[in-house]
């Protein structure tokens, strides 16, 4: 069992900054792959960024490539999601989740096992 808690969401003005915090327990963090998702009104959840369980390999939507940054400190159990220059169609609930096959970055909802309640970024024009 993996449990998932999100924070660091808000409301921000485009072309502002954000960093979002996913906080870890149960599974040993550093045996499992990672992702964030995001889930705009009235769109389906969509891919955002993976990172590898080691942090040696990230991938990226090509929406937020050169935006966004995945990371992950293994120390604390925590992966992070800094956003820049966020626009208005960045708004959406974000969610992190957590993929158990440690050797591969996951792109797909159904890659992943475990998923955290969601953050709501909203960016402001």
């Amino acid at each position: 069992q993996v449990q998932l808690v999100e924070s660091g969401g808000g409301l921000v003005q485009a072309g502002g900054s954000l960093r979002l915090s996913c906080a870890a327990s149960g599974r040993t963090f550093s045996s499992y792959a990672m992702g964030w998702f995001r889930q705009a009104p009235g769109k389906e959840r969509e891919f955002v960024a993976a990172i590898s369980w080691s942090g040696g390999s990230t991938y990226y939507a090509d929406s937020v490539k050169g935006r966004f940054t995945i990371s992950r400190d293994n120390a604390k159990n925590t992966v992070y999601l800094e956003m820049n220059s966020l626009k208005p169609e960045d708004t959406a609930v974000y969610y992190c989740a957590a993929d158990l096959s440690p050797f591969t970055i996951a792109t797909l909802i159904n890659e992943y096992d475990y998923w955290g309640q969601g953050t709501q970024v909203t960016v402001s024009s």
